[in-house]
């Protein structure tokens, strides 16, 4: 192996073995302790430690890293306190996760460190929203990801390195190759000769580095990076490695041929640079066995301080409150000038004055720019704010998300918006796993409204009329918001970008232009988890949402005699059960109508939670009424059928004759 030192100092170099030596003590500690049963679960980086050590080194201590569950070397080369780290492992309550997630997947803004998801391709978007961020600051940051060659095969590396590309992010994509994903090797995984060669598809720049080589590793990087905040752009580097144990260690390496593990054993990244500096009059057997007995004693003390500590214990009250951000709702009353205007009026209205408002506010999307979005909703923004603010973004729904994410770790609040609802299912990953998870996780905030025009009545087929709300309401983390009126509309939207949690924000397509509403011109916000009693009555409790309020206020037009409580729920969460049971305490009956397929709904919920808090007040049994259980068709005769509006007035009147 080669080494060239440059203009590099005997310190400089001797700072570097430290820093390699480091990681690879802990390993050889903790793969002890696997064996003695006091750790669960290890992904060793024994052989890959020069590229962690190496990237880690040439970045400044406010640039962010995103590594992967093999880079030991990022987090001891950040310096945190090893004590941290092996509470982390043991799930200990002074690690970075208390006790809900092992091993590296967490992230610590103290360290600026932002650890993975299992699912591996988002981290690639965060990076670039990370990178968004830095360059809408003009800091001059440079953020650097790792993936494994395994990773560069999802789609989501595709999206994020084309994201960086075209929007030219100082972004550095660490590719470790070290020959296998889990035990599938490269030549089951891609056919190109090289990882690197994928940049020529994204006109980006890519290089080849000998990933065992700490000196070619931190001489190249430090070029590289120092290029980058002079000019920003992305770059893709694959660096040549090879991991000494299995994908974990329960794997074992069975599957890698003897000469194989044989070549690399001579490669070793450590042995190799521990001779080179021995040859060049730098270390000393000496020096080096003091430096790696500190090493081993600071280990072990950290190790005894971590292992002191008690086991987390299991509070009820810990877990829900962690789950979202605490959010002190911020009233803004609306001014006494009104206007009346379409739903998509108002929506646009609070869109608008929330950019006015935020001056980090971004807005991401399909055609949003100068096209105004497809239904013309941003029409005009780019001019007012700017296309840096206002982002038309390629078709790659996940990457987006994901950038959304990382434009909230660095500081910016996002709006996403899917062009149709229906499209988020190629960006589902991210938003349930990621945003929606990462403060229950580790305490980081996702400060993304995801914007969902929805609902069918409008003859757009299967693919552009779903309203899948149920999908979002099932997961903790997310709040879901769907006003029915244009006044809701626009001060729950105002309400949705100033809460730092992830909002699903559902927008129904056949009430855009065809609702009108007196609204105020000004800015102005309305709670979350607050129903809206549209009509009082003594007879029956009617709950929607969406287009199916109208559909309520239709009937309720058509038979005055009807006495009935009409709830819109507004937001499904935070849900106002309070309003809820109120009104079934008040009239005995209740009915509850949803335009989506009826089983496994939130209407399914709802009625639980009926049956379990107000059966004794129950006059009859809580009724459902949802569409049919198909995909949305295109045709207007069978669109009809499908939707819930005819059914909703027979079920009806059969309750209220029960």
């Amino acid at each position: 192996m080669n080494f060239d030192r440059k203009q590099l100092t005997n310190e400089q170099l001797l700072d570097l073995y430290k820093k390699l030596i480091k990681p690879r003590l802990i390993e050889e500690k903790m793969l002890i302790l696997i064996r003695q049963g006091k750790v669960s679960k290890w992904f060793s980086g024994i052989g890959q430690e020069a590229i962690s050590v190496g990237v880690t080194a040439v970045l400044d201590k406010d640039e962010y890293i995103l590594p992967m569950h093999r880079n030991l070397g990022v987090f001891t080369g950040r310096d945190i306190p090893l004590y941290r780290l092996f509470s982390q492992w043991q799930g200990k309550a002074n690690g970075f996760t208390k006790g809900r997630d092992r091993s590296f997947h967490f992230g610590t803004q103290e360290y600026k460190i932002i650890g993975m998801i299992s699912h591996l391709g988002p981290q690639l978007g965060v990076a670039d929203g990370i990178a968004l961020a830095n360059k809408l600051s003009n800091n001059k940051n440079v953020t650097a990801v790792f993936t494994g060659e395994g990773a560069t095969s999802e789609g989501d590396f595709h999206e994020a390195l084309n994201i960086a590309a075209v929007w030219e992010l100082p972004v550095l994509f660490i590719v470790e190759n070290n020959g296998y994903g889990l035990s599938t090797p490269t030549n089951e995984q891609y056919r190109c000769e090289n990882i690197a060669d994928k940049g020529i598809g994204y006109g980006m720049e890519s290089h080849i580095i000998d990933g065992n080589n700490i000196l070619e590793v931190y001489n190249k990087l430090t070029d590289i990076v120092a290029s980058l905040r002079e000019n920003p752009r992305p770059v893709l580097l694959e660096f040549k490695t090879f991991r000494m144990r299995g994908h974990e260690e329960a794997s074992g390496t069975k599957y890698v041929p003897q000469e194989l593990m044989d070549m690399w054993t001579i490669k070793d990244p450590v042995n190799n640079y521990r001779n080179y500096l021995k040859e060049e009059g730098v270390l000393s057997d000496e020096l080096d066995e003091n430096l790696r007995a500190e090493l081993k004693q600071e280990i072990d003390e950290n190790y005894q301080k971590a292992s002191a500590e008690p086991a987390i214990e299991a509070v009820l009250s810990n877990e829900l409150d962690d789950v979202y951000k605490p959010y002190v709702f911020e009233e803004v009353k609306p001014n006494s000038s009104f206007e009346n205007v379409r739903m998509i009026d108002a929506i646009s209205q609070g869109l608008k004055q929330s950019m006015e408002r935020h001056d980090n506010l971004v807005i991401m999307g399909q055609d949003i720019a100068e096209y105004g979005g497809a239904f013309k909703i941003t029409d005009g923004f780019a001019a007012a704010f700017g296309k840096e603010r206002v982002r038309n973004t390629p078709i790659c729904e996940s990457a987006i998300v994901s950038a959304g994410m990382g434009l909230s770790i660095n500081g910016y609040k996002s709006v996403i918006e899917m062009q149709f609802a229906d499209f988020v299912s190629t960006g589902f990953n991210p938003i349930v796993n990621y945003l929606a998870k990462v403060h229950y996780r580790w305490q980081e905030n996702a400060d993304v409204v995801v914007r969902m025009p929805c609902g069918a009545g409008v003859q757009a087929g299967p693919f552009h009329s779903q309203t899948n709300e149920a999908w979002f309401t099932k997961t903790p983390g997310l709040k879901v918001v769907y006003p029915a009126f244009p006044y809701d509309a626009k001060g729950l939207l105002a309400t949705a970008i100033n809460d730092p949690n992830p909002v699903m924000f559902f927008e129904h397509k056949a009430l855009y232009r065809s609702i009108y509403q007196d609204v105020p011109t000004d800015y102005y916000t309305i709670p979350f988890g607050k129903a809206a009693m549209l009509k009082e009555g003594e007879d029956v409790t009617i709950i929607s949402f969406g287009a199916g309020v109208h559909w309520a206020l239709e009937t309720l037009d058509k038979n005055q005699n009807i006495k009935a409580d009409l709830i819109d729920l507004r937001t499904l969460q935070p849900l106002d059960t309070e309003t809820i049971y109120k009104s079934v305490r008040k009239t005995g009956k209740v009915i509850i109508l949803q335009e989506d397929t009826l089983f496994g709904g939130i209407a399914s919920d709802i009625s639980a939670m009926i049956m379990e808090e107000c059966f004794e007040y129950l006059d009859a049994p809580v009724k459902r009424v949802g569409s049919l259980e198909s995909a949305i068709p295109f045709t207007k005769a069978l669109e009809d059928q499908y939707l819930p509006k005819q059914r909703f007035k027979t079920a009806l009147n059969e309750l209220l004759a029960y």
